[in-house]
């Protein structure tokens, strides 16, 4: 049996591919080894992968993951994977090659991630070519759920939300300023306790302010990121993730404001990566 996995820093979608070629879907959490250690890697493996997974019959085992841009970050989460599907061979590569593989199959072109996180990149056909960091969210993530629930809870802990959305998010999560600042300097994954306010943007897009700051935070993310691509006008602007799929319309005015047409936004990567490696590649990472 075969695994295929995508791992963002929030949620990780996994796909166990049978002798008989059923496809089986599951989630877990995401693993994203600037903040996970390999142990409580083991550990949420442990308590959240299906109870009736044959894990020993598991041969081969692709991950693609945040954070997984280095040799030794990598080996952070290769080590969890093969102490728990023992019998695999474990092969784990970026998550930005799992996005662009999923929008591009094996064609040339742009892709890009805007999910808790942001990336962008040149893609062959095969391998990423040319990528601008994105810095994570400390120094950038322009355009990504971590920036824009910075943005959300700056202006509600400084009184500049409208009122009757300032009281919607007091009402929705009863957070004073002390339990968000435990949360971000104290608590494990500030970026995903961050990246979760993007959820609240979408579901007030009745106020003007939420479609303002989205469209901030795009326009960031282009003149930062996308348009320091040579050439990035020759290509369409493919794109996975959360935000890229809930702000679509206003990704696609913030593309065509930059020269860019619209290519294929998705919300996960995981059944075209499957596809990819069944049926266009079948390669190895």
């Amino acid at each position: 049996m075969i695994i295929i996995a995508d791992g963002g820093s929030t949620k990780t979608s996994w796909c166990l591919i049978t002798e008989s070629n059923s496809k089986v879907y599951f989630n877990t959490e995401g693993y994203n080894p600037y903040f996970s250690d390999t142990p409580v890697i083991i550990s949420s493996l442990q308590r959240s992968l299906p109870e009736n997974l044959k894990k020993t019959e598991v041969t081969e085992l692709y991950y693609y993951g945040a954070g997984c841009s280095t040799p030794e970050n990598n080996e952070i989460v290769a080590a969890a994977m093969r102490a728990v599907f023992t019998n695999a061979k474990v092969k784990v590569g970026h998550d930005l090659l799992a996005a662009a593989r999923a929008l591009l199959g094996v064609d040339a072109g742009f892709a890009a991630i805007l999910g808790t996180g942001t990336n962008t990149c040149y893609y062959d056909g095969y391998d990423v070519t040319m990528n601008i960091d994105s810095l994570g969210y400390f120094l950038g993530d322009e355009g990504s759920g971590s920036s824009l629930g910075k943005r959300l809870l700056r202006d509600y802990m400084r009184g500049y939300l409208p009122e009757g959305m300032s009281k919607i998010f007091k009402d929705t999560y009863e957070l004073d300023n002390e339990a968000i600042f435990d949360h971000l300097y104290n608590k494990p994954l500030p970026n995903r306790f961050l990246a979760s306010f993007s959820k609240f943007l979408y579901e007030n897009n009745n106020f003007s302010y939420s479609r303002e700051v989205v469209k901030e935070s795009f326009d960031t993310f282009f003149k930062n990121l996308v348009c320091h691509y040579p050439g990035y006008q020759e290509h369409t602007f493919n794109c996975v993730g959360s935000v890229a799929y809930n702000f679509r319309d206003i990704l696609e005015e913030v593309a065509l404001e930059n020269g860019m047409e619209m290519g294929t936004i998705i919300r996960s990567p995981i059944d075209n990566l499957v596809y990819y490696h069944q049926v266009l590649a079948k390669s190895d990472l």
